[in-house]
């Protein structure tokens, strides 16, 4: 697939980051759109943006969608078709993802398993829901969204993150049997993991609202006891800090994941695009991404140990994903 012209995508998770920056992208090159977003007033944003920058005749449609819900995405699916009038699209972007630090140990279950469940199932239930309309197609491609987390499960040292960890190494898995299972049953399809690094976008914030938690104004009683004990694990005293202090730290720390990143939305959304072209199944999106993945091959038995940390950290990467002392 060496052009988008003419195609017709699918993106989950389209309202904002990366899937919209694939969007406005691929708009831009002439392909016909299907996106679906939990917040519908993202997705109408993205629309906007990409029939601003579309060609003639651009299609955009727009849907709200729980990936997590396979009725969700049933529902997606037979508007999308019904409104493009096809019975095949050529490009599925199972994109939609949340983050979390939950801990199975003592973490709340609930949250830990709506974390695993969108970043999961979200992708499992969109594949399984439009795969029959990406092999209908002349050419197709599968794009499942999994996370240097999905190689490396960890954010740093006292920091649980299972439940992400957990969902992301499961795309990464399933993706990578995909290929043969494709080339053996639908070798016009392919299929291709991506693997990013610390990406510009407003993950952290998104999730909280899916989470049920508001703004970093809006922290509960126990939010900043955990947040408190947190950082008491980095051995630092968080008792004397104001609770007003607090929120302020936490929200900052979302802007500056967002604004401070290595590698911006829509530079991650071009690589992407490249690697398509380019026909791979394996997509790292980032220098960091491309570092951390070489080291934790070289050393896997190192990858979780302190001074493993260090040496990325030394070499100026995930140094403002990664939460410092």
């Amino acid at each position: 697939m060496k052009n988008f012209q003419n195609k017709i995508a699918v993106i989950t998770g389209a309202g904002t980051g990366m899937g919209r920056e694939l969007a406005v992208q691929l708009a831009a090159e002439g392909c016909h759109l299907a996106l679906c977003d939990i917040h519908p007033e993202n997705i109408e944003e993205t629309a906007e943006l990409c029939r601003g920058g579309g060609a003639d005749g651009l299609r955009v449609t727009t849907h709200r969608a729980d990936v997590s819900s396979e009725d969700d995405l049933v529902a997606f699916r037979n508007a999308a078709l019904a409104e493009h009038q096809t019975d095949h699209v050529n490009l599925v972007f199972n994109n939609a993802g949340i983050g979390g630090v939950a801990s199975l140990v003592d973490g709340d279950r609930d949250e830990w398993e709506r974390v695993f469940n969108v970043n999961w199932l979200g992708v499992y239930y969109g594949t399984r829901t439009f795969l029959p309309a990406l092999v209908a197609s002349e050419d197709g491609y599968l794009i499942n969204t999994s996370s240097i987390n999905g190689f490396w499960a960890a954010l740093g040292p006292n920091v649980p993150h299972s439940a992400y960890a957990t969902a992301k190494f499961a795309v990464k898995g399933f993706t990578e049997a995909l290929v043969t299972d494709l080339r053996m049953n639908a070798p016009h399809v392919k299929c291709a993991v991506v693997m990013p690094g610390h990406i510009g976008t407003a993950i952290m914030m998104n999730s909280r609202r899916i989470l049920g938690h508001g703004t970093p104004e809006q922290m509960t009683a126990d939010e900043l006891t955990d947040m408190r004990a947190m950082i008491h694990q980095r051995g630092i005293d968080a008792s004397a800090i104001s609770d007003s202090d607090l929120k302020a730290f936490v929200h900052q720390r979302m802007l500056d994941f967002q604004e401070k990143a290595p590698t911006t939305a829509a530079s991650a959304a071009n690589i992407i695009l490249d690697g398509i072209r380019a026909e791979k199944w394996r997509i790292l999106v980032g220098k960091d991404a491309e570092v951390l993945d070489g080291l934790v091959r070289a050393t896997p038995e190192e990858a979780y140990e302190s001074d493993f940390l260090e040496k990325l950290l030394a070499e100026g990467h995930l140094n403002d994903l990664v939460p410092q002392e």
